[in-house]
């Protein structure tokens, strides 16, 4: 009874402190929303939090299959790969979008924060595996994941956030505040204002 115990409780514990996102204020960011969305208010039906492993069962997988080639995934290689992120304190901040209504997860992107000796043993974000459900396009849900991790490695002190984008959405990412890199076609960045770097 206590390893089905064990079991349920690390089905639904989060990769990192959900708090966290309670804690972003999206007044900071420049994107606008209409109608007004956040974090810690996403929509009807809506949540955004960490990924948990229980998640396997909520299509998140399959959702990343809509943005590039996975491969089978096992429950077991999944749950793996989320135990050793974990083991990761302050770096892996995999953050979802889930309708409660149906169990699934609609949307999903990664903040990966890098630990780094120059600016004074500073710390880099990285935007990583954003994608939001065919199903769930035109709710501002895109908008709301990047803008949810951009202010997350905001509050994290990075001095920076980075991503590679394909062209086609270089206009999609100037227009959340992101800039091209000179002599680059596609790594794009934000610096923070607060950061000193």
């Amino acid at each position: 009874m206590g390893s089905h115990d064990e079991n349920d409780t690390l089905s639904t514990e989060p990769l990192y402190d959900p708090e966290l996102l309670k804690r972003l204020d999206f007044s900071q960011s420049s994107t606008k929303f209409d109608p007004a969305i956040s974090a810690s208010n996403p929509g009807q039906g809506l949540v955004v939090r960490p990924l948990c492993p229980a998640d396997y069962d909520k299509g998140f997988v399959c959702l990343l299959g809509q943005l590039t080639k996975v491969g089978d995934v096992s429950r077991e290689q999944f749950l793996s790969r989320y135990l050793a992120m974990k083991a990761c304190p302050n770096t892996y901040y995999v953050t979802v979008i889930e309708d409660l209504e149906k169990n699934q997860i609609v949307g999903s992107a990664t903040l990966v924060v890098e630990q780094k000796f120059i600016h004074e043993c500073a710390v880099r974000g990285r935007l990583e595996d954003v994608v939001v459900s065919d199903d769930y396009r035109g709710k501002q849900l895109g908008k709301l994941i990047i803008t949810t991790i951009t202010l997350l490695a905001q509050h994290l002190h990075c001095y920076k956030i980075t991503l590679d984008c394909k062209d086609r959405m270089i206009q999609f990412y100037t227009g959340l505040g992101y800039r091209l890199e000179s002599g680059s076609s596609n790594y794009m960045q934000i610096r923070f204002e607060n950061s000193k770097l």
